[in-house]
C-alpha cells in the first residue's frame, strides 16, 4: 500500500499542494473567528445530581459567582479625607456599566424604631455633615454597635474593610466582563494610589477574568516561543534554511487547522484548548524530523533524489502514521469522558494530531520533489561526532553492561513505587496561580480578615409555603449559622435570620444584646414593625434595598431559605471532609422528615468538577493504554514485541509519578493530564525503533545483534533529535504563570527524556534478551505486518526529472 501511496503523492504533488493550501485558506478564515470561553462549571456533567442541585438553586436565587470584593486595611478609614474619597469610590463604581449594586460601610443601612407609626424605618446610617470629624466619629461608634455588618463589611480586630460589588450575571459569560472588571480595578487602584494604601481585590468575576486573559496571552507567547525554539533546534540539526522553513510551514498550517477546528466544532478557547496550537507545533516537528532524516539517509546511499523520496514515504509513512495515531489516542480518549472541557480538548487535539500527519505526508514529499537535492553540508549532521560518540556509548551499555542497565532500572522503579505511595489528590481554585501573584495574595488577605470569598450556598427547603418565616425555622437557621461560624474556614453566614435579628435589635432601640432571634413573647410586638417603611424619599430607597436584601434569602413562596457563606479556598481534599463533618450536625438541627438541606454553590461544583476530571483522566489513561496495546499488536503481530514495547514506556511514567510523590506534587487535573499526554507521545519512539528494527532485520540475514546495533545508530539520531525538540517544546510550558500548565511542561519533558533513555537502552536490551525466540519467529516469517518493507515503486512512472 505504501509504495502506491508514495507514487500517488509524488505523481499528483501539484494538485495535492494546491488543494492543501486552498483548504488552509478556508481554515484560516474560520480560525480568525475564534473566541475565548468565559463560562464556568464546564468540567461537570450536566446530568450530575450536584450540578442539578446547583441549577435549581440558581433558578430560585440567581447567580452566586458574580460578586467582586474590594478590601483595604487602614487605621484611618474614618478620617474625613479618606472616608469622603471612599464614598466617592462607591459612587463611581455604581456608574460602571453592568455593576448592579455596591454594598459597603458608607452606604450601610440602619433600622430605627418609630413608635408613632409602629414601623421600622430603614435609612442610611452615615448621614449628616460627614465633613465634620466629630460627626464621623459618632457614626463610627454607632456602626460598631451593629453586629449585622461585623465580619461582612469590616473586621474590627484587623481594621480591614470590604466592599461588595455585584456584577450583572448576564455579562459574566461574555467578553464584556473584561472591560467591566478592568474599569473596577482602575477605580480601585486609583483610590489606593491617592491614599497610599494597598487595595485588595478578589472574587470569582475577577479570578475568572484574569485567568481567561492570561490564557489568551500565554497562547500567543507559547506559539511564538515554540516556533522560534523549534526553528533554532532544526537549523542546528539540519543546517538548512529550506528544511527549517518547510517544517515551520507544516506546523503553521497545523496551527491554523487546530484553531479553525475549535471554531467549526462550536467550541471556544479554554485553559485546555488554549494549549493545543503550541502542542501541534511540538508534536508536528518530529514528523518533519523523521521524514527529513530518512530522506537524507536514503539520499546518502546512492545520490538518487527520487528513490530517496519514494523510500522516505514507504518506510516512514507507516511510522509517522502510527506515531501520530498513538499520540492522537493519548489525547483523543478524553472525548469519552463526561467532562465537557476534557471532551472538547480530546476531540480537537485528537483530530488535529491526525491532520498534522496528513499535512506533513502531503506537503514534505511534494515540496522536496521540487527542491534541489540536499548538499553535503545539509546531511553532515548524520556524522556528528558528538552524537556518534553518544550512540557508541549507548551501544556499549546495551551489549557490554546490560546487567547494570537492568539493575539501575530496577532501583529506579523501586524508588518510583515508593514515591507513588506518597501521591495524594488535591486541587484548589487558585492552585494554578503562583503564590507571589497579587491575585493569590489578595485572596489570602480576604481569607485572613474575612475568612475567604469563595461562595458556598446552603438551601433549606421547609417543604411548605411560608415555612421560612416560621419562628421555629428561623431559630433553626440561626442555629445553623452559629454552627457554620464556629468553623475556622467559614465566614459568618447571611440568611433571613440575620435580617430578623437586625430588626429585633432595632425594636429594642439598638441594644446589641438583643441581636437575636425573637421568642414567642417578642414576636407578637415585633410583627407589625417588620413591615418597614421610609421616613423620607432617600430612606424609602434604603428601606426598599434592605427589604430586597432580606427577600433575596427566600424564594418567592417563602418555602426555601438560602444561607450564603463565604469560605476559604480549602481545596478539594479538605472541603468534602468539612461538609461531611457538618452533615450529621445539620441533620440534628433540621429533621430530614420536615426539611431538605442541600450544600451547593460554586465551591461545591468546583470540588465535584475536579473529582470528575481526575476520574475521567484516570479512566482515559487506562483506555489509551488498551487502545495503544491494540495498535502495537496490529503493527507487530507479536505478544513478545508487545511486551518489549510496553516496558520501556511504563518505566518513565512510573518514575514521573514517583517524582511527583517525593516532590509533594498533588494529583489534580493538570498533573494527571501528563500521563496520558506522555504515554501517547513516548510510545512514538518505541514504534520508530521497532519498525526500523523489523525493516532492517532481513538485510542483516536475521542477525538480531547486528540489527539492534544498526538500529541504535540509524534511528538513535532521529530519536535524540526529536526527543530534544519535544523536551524543549514542552519545557516552554514550564514558564507558564499557571501552576498546572507549568507542571504539565516539566513533568512531560521529564517523562519524554526518560522515555528516550529507556527506548535506547532497555528496549534494545530486551530485544537481545529475547534474541532466540525472536529469531525463531523471524525464521518462520510470523512477523508479516503493515510495518514490513514492500517492493519499490517504479520511479520511472512518476514523471519526475531526477538528474542527480
Amino acid at each position: 500500500m505504501w509504495q502506491r501511496l508514495a507514487g500517488f503523492v509524488l505523481k499528483f504533488r501539484l494538485p495535492l499542494l494546491v488543494l492543501l493550501l486552498a483548504g488552509t485558506a478556508v481554515m484560516a478564515y474560520y480560525a480568525s473567528k475564534v473566541e475565548l470561553s468565559y463560562e464556568a462549571n464546564k468540567s461537570i456533567p450536566l446530568d450530575n445530581l450536584k450540578y442539578k442541585d446547583y441549577q435549581q438553586f440558581k433558578k430560585l436565587f440567581g447567580e452566586d459567582g458574580n460578586l467582586m470584593v474590594i478590601g483595604v486595611q487602614t487605621d484611618d478609614f474614618f478620617k474625613v479625607d479618606f472616608f469622603d474619597d471612599y464614598v466617592q469610590l462607591n459612587k463611581d463604581l455604581k456608574k460602571v456599566e453592568f455593576v448592579e449594586n455596591v454594598l459597603s460601610v458608607p452606604f450601610a443601612i440602619n433600622l430605627v424604631k418609630n413608635d408613632s407609626t409602629h414601623k421600622l424605618t430603614a435609612g442610611p446610617l452615615f448621614k449628616g455633615d460627614l465633613k465634620q470629624q466629630a460627626v464621623l466619629d459618632s457614626l463610627d461608634r454607632l456602626f460598631n454597635t451593629l453586629p449585622f455588618y461585623k465580619g461582612l463589611l469590616y473586621n474590627p480586630d484587623t481594621h480591614a474593610y470590604m466592599m461588595l460589588v455585584n456584577i450583572n450575571k448576564e455579562v459574566m459569560n461574555t467578553a464584556r466582563r473584561i472591560e467591566v472588571v478592568k474599569n473596577i480595578m482602575t477605580l480601585g487602584n486609583a483610590f489606593g494610589k491617592k491614599h497610599h494604601v494597598e487595595v485588595r481585590m478578589s472574587g470569582l468575576p475577577l479570578i475568572r477574568t484574569i485567568m481567561a486573559t492570561k490564557v489568551a496571552d500565554e497562547l500567543k507567547l507559547f506559539l511564538k516561543l515554540s516556533f522560534i525554539l523549534t526553528a533554532l533546534i532544526l537549523f542546528f540539526f539540519f543546517r538548512s534554511f529550506g528544511s527549517v522553513l518547510m517544517s515551520m510551514i507544516v506546523v503553521a498550517i497545523g496551527v491554523i487547522w487546530s484553531v479553525a477546528t475549535i471554531v467549526l466544532l462550536g467550541y471556544k478557547i479554554t485553559l485546555l484548548t488554549g494549549l493545543i496550537p503550541p502542542l501541534i507545533v511540538v508534536i508536528g516537528i518530529p514528523n518533519c524530523v523523521y521524514f527529513l532524516n530518512k530522506y537524507h539517509i536514503e539520499y546518502a546511499k546512492d545520490g538518487n533524489k527520487t528513490r530517496a523520496l519514494v523510500h522516505m514515504i514507504q518506510k516512514m509513512g507507516i511510522v509517522t502514521l502510527f506515531t501520530n495515531l498513538t499520540a492522537a489516542i493519548g489525547f483523543g480518549v478524553f472525548c469519552f469522558t463526561k467532562s465537557s472541557i476534557l471532551r472538547e480538548f480530546g476531540v480537537v487535539a485528537g483530530l488535529n494530531i491526525m491532520f498534522i500527519f496528513l499535512i506533513s505526508f502531503i506537503f514534505l514529499p511534494s515540496v522536496l520533489s521540487y527542491l534541489p537535492a540536499p548538499k553535503t553540508k545539509h546531511t553532515s549532521y548524520l556524522d556528528n561526532r558528538l552524537f556518534r560518540a553518544l550512540l557508541n556509548g549507548l551501544t556499549a551499555l546495551v551489549f557490554q553492561y546490560r546487567a547494570w542497565v537492568y539493575a539501575i532500572t530496577a532501583l529506579m522503579v523501586v524508588v518510583a513505587v515508593t514515591g507513588m505511595l506518597r501521591l495524594r489528590s488535591e486541587a484548589f481554585m487558585l492552585d494554578d496561580i503562583p503564590k507571589s501573584d497579587k491575585l493569590y495574595t489578595d485572596l489570602k488577605f480576604f481569607e485572613h480578615n474575612f475568612k475567604g470569598v469563595m461562595p458556598l450556598e446552603i438551601s433549606v427547603d421547609t417543604k411548605k409555603k411560608n415555612g421560612v418565616v416560621n419562628l421555629k425555622t428561623l431559630e433553626k437557621l440561626d442555629e445553623l449559622s452559629k454552627l457554620i461560624t464556629a468553623q475556622p474556614s467559614f465566614a459568618r453566614p447571611l440568611s433571613v435570620a440575620e435580617g430578623i435579628k437586625f430588626a429585633k435589635q432595632a425594636y429594642y432601640n439598638g441594644d446589641t444584646s438583643n441581636y437575636s432571634i425573637p421568642n414567642q413573647f417578642d414576636i407578637g410586638f415585633l410583627a407589625p414593625y417588620l413591615r418597614m417603611k421610609g421616613g423620607d424619599a432617600n430612606a424609602s430607597k434604603e428601606a426598599a434595598t434592605f427589604t430586597r436584601l432580606v427577600a433575596s434569602f427566600m424564594d418567592s413562596t417563602r418555602q426555601v431559605a438560602r444561607v450564603s457563606v463565604n469560605m476559604a479556598d480549602v481545596g478539594s481534599r479538605e472541603l468534602p471532609i468539612l461538609l461531611d463533618s457538618l452533615r450529621p450536625q445539620v441533620n440534628a438541627i433540621f429533621d430530614t422528615a420536615q426539611y431538605k438541606v442541600t450544600f451547593t454553590g460554586t465551591s461545591v461544583i468546583f470540588l465535584e468538577g475536579s473529582r470528575f476530571i481526575i476520574n475521567g483522566l484516570t479512566e482515559s489513561i487506562l483506555l489509551a493504554f488498551v487502545l495503544i496495546i491494540f495498535c502495537m499488536l496490529y503493527l507487530f503481530r507479536s505478544w513478545r514485541m508487545l511486551i518489549i514495547s510496553i516496558i520501556p514506556n511504563m518505566i518513565p511514567l512510573a518514575v514521573t509519578a514517583g517524582v511527583m510523590g517525593w516532590a509533594g506534587i498533588a494529583l489534580k487535573p493538570s498533573t494527571v493530564l501528563v500521563f496520558s499526554v506522555a504515554l501517547g507521545i513516548a510510545i512514538d519512539v518505541t514504534i520508530r525503533f521497532l519498525v526500523n528494527f523489523k525493516q532492517e532485520l532481513p538485510h542483516n540475514n536475521l542477525d538480531i545483534s547486528a540489527t539492534v546495533k544498526q538500529t541504535i545508530h540509524e534511528t538513535g539520531l532521529s530519536i535524540i533529535y526529536t526527543s530534544m525538540i519535544l523536551f524543549a517544546g514542552f519545557m516552554i510550558f514550564s514558564f507558564s504563570e499557571f501552576g498546572g500548565t507549568k507542571a504539565l511542561g516539566w513533568l512531560t519533558s521529564l517523562t519524554l527524556v526518560l522515555a528516550m533513555i529507556t527506548n535506547l537502552t532497555i528496549l534494545p536490551a530486551l530485544l537481545l534478551w529475547m534474541e532466540k525466540s525472536l529469531l525463531k519467529k523471524a525464521q518462520k516469517k510470523q512477523w508479516t505486518s503493515p510495518a514490513d518493507e514492500e517492493e519499490d515503486v517504479d520511479i520511472a512512472k512518476l514523471g519526475l526529472d531526477d538528474k542527480e
